[in-house]
């Protein structure tokens, strides 16, 4: 090349890198800056072969484009090359600035490396500076580095290498050609690195939007599986001073309390639940779970209602809301109650059983009997064998003793009963009475007239019976014509007065299918207090009743 005709021809090739930059930078993806890289060595610099080799996220290099060359192209795009080749190819040769130049001397020891090389023919060179077919020129490709560091040069990591192959003039890159080739590197990992970053950009915005998808349709499905649900659901807050407010409501629970989802949002699930349950409600929404329990209808009415809580916690922020699940069981618990009370009450007079019966007196007493007061601390002291002797007490307060045998009487108030001996004596002490009734003539009334008669007799002296004592008090039916009254907080002539007016409730008469029948009634009272049986108060009544009904004389029974 002539020394007059350089400096348009260097003014011809920065024309065309410039107009090759500018397709660098306007590339739309990765691969298609790669491959106008690889064109531009060519259309702008003068090379006959160029390919880029790009690092790969496992370290390796594989050819990702190749210009000028179809059959190359074909043969080398995509093949891959060790980093470790790739280093030792990079640290050896001449180094011209940030290039490195292998010369056909030295090239024999590459050929067996796995790095991907055309090989090309051609005649031995004639001159010193003639290229050679096994010449080899590579320009690394470094992401920017720190401000300072020169263009070119390994101040950020490595993105590739441009390999290039026959300079069109034949001779090997002099100083300008060098430094033109050096900053074509330098922007080509410019043009890489940003077209690396808006692929990554893209890449991360579609998933981005693909997760944006799911979460919409995920919300979506469970708004319609909140809204559509056919139990009650609630969304309420969890944790603060509007714990357990109610946020949202879906239309079932809203149609299950009669409430419109407005007003559902004034409430949280302690106005709503009764005053019973408020604690089985805490206990839940504090662990999730399930209970049962009531909650308010807008009419004022309590339904029975499962409720099942699940807390939905935040990794950061802990516990968020709690959501919540409301099932109608008012039927079930309808049915529970029913069978309930036939188990407990008696099919006939809608009276206490027996066994309920057993179950009311069994839960007032205690196996050990509670002795008089003891008034006097020396007393108590020597009862317990002077196991007080010596301890601060208040002659004023009530000393709490605690049995030896391990019994403490200080949680238990014990049943005691008036002072036995004369029927009519009363020492003012109220205990528990045991009124055992049996009816005298029903029998007859039975045999006479059938049992259907005998049956209506049983149900309208079973209400005579429960409209005669207090609400506490209890009236059950042993079985026949045998009933027994629990009345507590009596003396004995509170007892005497409640027989007497019992007895005055059953005997007028009652009318049946048009006639009207008789029968009179008996009543033993007996007392109950702790040490006692529930079988042995019982016992006690029966045996009083007995007695009672022997030493009455005939014409006071009163018979059907």
């Amino acid at each position: 090349m002539d020394t007059e005709s350089e400096p348009y021809v260097r003014l011809t090739t920065l024309r065309q890198l410039h107009q090759v930059m500018a397709d660098m930078n306007t590339a739309r993806s990765l691969a298609d800056t790669l491959q106008t890289v690889a064109d531009g060595v060519v259309t702008g610099l003068g090379y006959d072969l160029a390919w880029i080799n790009l690092v790969r996220p496992d370290g390796d290099l594989v050819v990702a484009a190749l210009a000028g060359d179809s059959a190359a192209e074909a043969l080398m795009t995509g093949r891959v090359g060790s980093r470790l080749g790739w280093e030792r190819r990079l640290s050896m040769g001449e180094a011209w600035g940030a290039l490195r130049f292998i010369p056909h001397t030295e090239s024999w020891i590459l050929e067996n490396d796995d790095v991907p090389q055309w090989y090309t023919d051609g005649p031995e060179p004639r001159f010193e500076d003639e290229w050679h077919p096994a010449d080899r020129l590579f320009a690394p490709l470094f992401a920017p580095g720190a401000p300072g560091s020169a263009p070119g040069t390994s101040g950020g990591e490595l993105l590739g290498v441009i390999s290039v192959d026959r300079p069109r003039n034949g001779r090997r890159p002099g100083p300008w050609g060098r430094e033109a080739l050096q900053m074509y590197a330098f922007q080509a990992a410019i043009a890489i690195s940003n077209a690396r970053l808006r692929a990554n950009m893209q890449r991360a915005l579609v998933r981005l939007e693909r997760e944006q998808q799911a979460l919409r349709a995920s919300e979506e499905s469970f708004r319609q599986a909140f809204e559509y649900a056919p139990s009650g659901m609630a969304i309420a807050e969890m944790g603060g001073d509007q714990h357990g407010r109610i946020l949202r409501a879906n239309d079932a629970l809203c149609r299950l309390l009669a409430r419109p989802a407005s007003m559902m949002r004034r409430y949280s699930f302690s106005d709503l639940v009764h005053p019973e349950d408020i604690g089985t409600l805490l206990r839940t929404s504090a662990e999730g779970g399930r209970a049962e329990l009531r909650l308010a209808r807008r009419d004022g009415s309590f339904m029975w209602v499962s409720l099942r809580n699940s807390v939905v916690a935040d990794a950061t922020d802990g516990p968020r809301f709690l959501l919540t699940h409301v099932e109608d069981i008012e039927e079930r618990k309808r049915r529970e109650l029913q069978l309930a009370h036939r188990a407990s009450h008696d099919s006939l007079t809608g009276l206490p059983n027996s066994a309920e019966l057993r179950s009311r007196l069994a839960a007032r007493l205690c196996s050990r009997p509670q002795s008089r007061p003891l008034t006097d601390i020396d007393a108590v002291d020597a009862a317990y064998g002077g196991t007080l002797a010596g301890l601060p007490y208040d002659a004023d307060e009530p000393v709490s003793v605690v049995d030896p045998g391990g019994s403490a009487y200080d949680h238990h108030v014990h049943t005691i009963a008036p002072t036995e001996g004369d029927e009519e004596a009363d020492d003012g002490t109220k205990g528990l009475a045991v009124l055992f009734c049996d009816l005298d003539g029903f029998k007859s009334i039975n045999d006479r007239f059938g049992h259907h008669t005998g049956d209506a007799v049983l149900i309208e002296v079973a209400r005579r019976l429960t409209s005669g004592v207090r609400d506490g008090d209890t009236v059950a039916r042993l079985g026949g014509d045998e009933f027994v009254v629990l009345a507590d907080g009596l003396g004995r002539a509170d007892a005497q007065d409640l027989a007497v007016r019992l007895r005055n409730a059953i005997i007028p008469p009652i009318r049946v299918d048009g006639r009207a029948v008789r029968v009179g009634a008996s009543f033993g009272i007996g007392w109950a207090h702790c040490g006692m049986s529930a079988d042995e108060v019982l016992k006690s009544a029966d045996q009083r009743m007995y007695i009672e009904k022997r030493s009455r004389a005939k014409q006071h029974r009163r018979a059907g």
